[in-house]
């Protein structure tokens, strides 16, 4: 996060690699400006180091608007302002963008959402269908009896029945709380994979390219499960590009961005994300009122889709210990998701 301490008569003393790319100029050039040429005249950011510098005391502003009309910026953030203890007179000042912690704060409510219909799950796999295996014998009982204009009807009630059921199997993934296997998995070789499946089935018109970062580690995952990730998201992106694309493009992309960092439920510590996968196509992009509840169960822009998919992507990517999250703008839509890398145990031999 941009960083920078400010001394006397807001004097730029320090700014960090993310501040010189937040504002744009490099550390040299800031320590030679004072904050006021940074920011808009009267900002509450200024307000905020000299409330600090006055009270002695740590000062936390959420949803800030930081305007620069000389650099162009105009960004919401949150600000954590604190003195410098080997320098009293010096603030130190933390800049948090708020797309970046409102992405976290949507992820865990994604990932919450999931789970909240695990018992759902569960409840739909014993009522619902063994019902439906009764009534869908029935039908089959009756089709050998009646006429042939009869017999579309029996058909009906068959296809219905094996519909309802493929929906029901869907939402039981949710109640899966096994433990699955996981080790380190190579995520070009999954790409690779998932590439395959879709030039063979239902992404044959649409051209790929891939942008990876051939030093990758391993990421800690499930294989499988990553491989079934990957396909609903890319499925997803051809379904949006559409069948009569000329010109549909699917860009697959992989990148280590240190920096990241999410403390999971339950536990003490702060899990790194550094490992980034991208699924980006050339589509319209998701509607804007969709965009905040993309991730939640039972919602979708499909006329035929059930509202499934991406809730599961969010559930497996949660049980992963990772983030998933969505950028969307017209030929632009991209889908990143952030995993903890896999780390070899230490070997008890010798």
């Amino acid at each position: 996060m941009p960083v920078l301490v400010i001394g006397e008569g807001h004097g730029i003393l320090y700014a960090n690699t993310a501040a010189e790319d937040f504002f744009q100029a490099s550390a040299i050039v800031l320590k030679r400006q004072r904050l006021d040429d940074l920011v808009a005249f009267g900002s509450p950011v200024l307000t905020l180091v000299e409330e600090v510098q006055r009270r002695g005391a740590s000062v936390s502003e959420y949803r800030l608007e930081l305007a620069s009309p000389r650099l162009g910026l105009d960004r919401v953030v949150d600000v954590f302002a604190s003195l410098l203890p080997s320098q009293p007179d010096a603030v130190v000042l933390l800049l948090q963008e708020r797309t970046i912690a409102e992405k976290m704060d949507r992820q865990l409510t994604h990932r919450g959402a999931a789970r909240s219909i695990t018992a759902l799950g569960a409840m739909l796999a014993h009522e619902i269908k063994n019902p439906l295996s009764g009534i869908r014998g029935a039908a089959q009982l009756l089709e050998s009896s009646v006429e042939d204009d009869d017999r579309l009807l029996t058909q009906l009630i068959c296809d219905e029945a094996d519909r309802i059921v493929k929906l029901v199997e869907r939402v039981e993934l949710f109640g899966d709380e096994r433990p699955s296997e996981r080790g380190p998995v190579n995520v070009h070789d999954v790409l690779d994979h998932v590439k395959r499946l879709a030039h063979s089935g239902f992404a044959r018109h649409i051209r790929f390219s891939e942008v990876y970062d051939p030093s990758l580690p391993p990421v800690a995952g499930n294989r499988d499960q990553l491989v079934q990730v990957l396909l609903n998201l890319v499925k997803n992106a051809a379904e949006a590009i559409g069948n009569d694309a000329i010109d549909g493009e699917i860009t697959l992309t992989t990148a280590y961005r240190p920096g990241i960092r999410m403390q999971t439920p339950g536990s003490g510590t702060r899990l790194a994300l550094p490992l980034e996968i991208g699924v980006r196509d050339n589509g319209p992009g998701v509607p804007p009122d969709l965009h905040q509840h993309l991730f939640d169960p039972f919602v979708t822009t499909k006329a035929q889709g059930s509202g499934l998919g991406l809730a599961l992507v969010a559930k497996v990517i949660g049980d992963h210990g990772g983030i998933v999250e969505c950028e969307s703008a017209p030929r632009r839509t991209t889908f990143r998701i952030r995993l903890p890398l896999h780390e070899a145990k230490p070997s008890q031999a010798g």
